[in-house]
């Protein structure tokens, strides 16, 4: 699988080369993100090829928010830095099942929160980092297995969006510090 680096600014590049052109066949590279790599370097690659915020249909909401957000200092003091993972989780009941998805959490020491209630503005400059998968069987939590894993531009980008698409808290209903 071809390697890519998302970096800070939000280029992406890959062997030490800036990429331009052909978008759509690095869809399926697997990323690496540059150590200080950030939600708002997140932005920063949508802006900067506008194509990829075109993967998720709930991006222009999204930008919306982004762009009422300050330019820098957007963060909550408990999170040490965000998550992106994906859980495969086997169910037996009613039907036997086997689910697969991506997860963005925020980290608060060793325990994963949920982000949903969270605005926006306080988690842009929160670094990023790659999770593993997590293997939950039948819902329970004694039986989880974890392992690394790849994560291709594609999946990341959409699983991203995705969470972000869920944060229309107003406000006044958001989680207190």
């Amino acid at each position: 699988m071809n390697l890519i680096t998302l970096k800070s600014d939000g280029i992406i590049s890959r062997s030490d080369s800036d990429l331009e052109t052909d978008l759509l066949s690095l869809l399926s590279c697997q990323i690496k993100l540059e150590k200080k790599f950030t939600l708002r370097s997140c932005f920063f690659m949508l802006e900067k090829y506008p194509m990829l915020s075109r993967l998720n249909p709930f991006f222009p909401a999204i930008r919306e928010q982004y762009n009422t957000c300050p330019k820098n200092k957007c963060i909550w003091d408990e999170i040490t830095n965000l998550e992106f993972s994906k859980t495969v989780e086997m169910t037996g009941f009613p039907k036997k099942r086997l689910e697969i998805y991506n997860t963005f959490l925020g980290v608060c020491e060793k325990e994963r929160i949920e982000i949903k209630s969270m605005q926006l503005e306080h988690l842009l400059d929160i670094t990023i980092n790659l999770g593993k998968v997590r293997h939950i069987i039948f819902g329970d939590q004694i039986d989880l297995f974890e392992f690394d894993t790849v994560f291709t531009l594609f999946e990341f980008i959409e699983g991203i969006l995705w969470e972000l698409s869920f944060q229309t808290n107003p406000k006044h209903c958001e989680i207190r510090r």
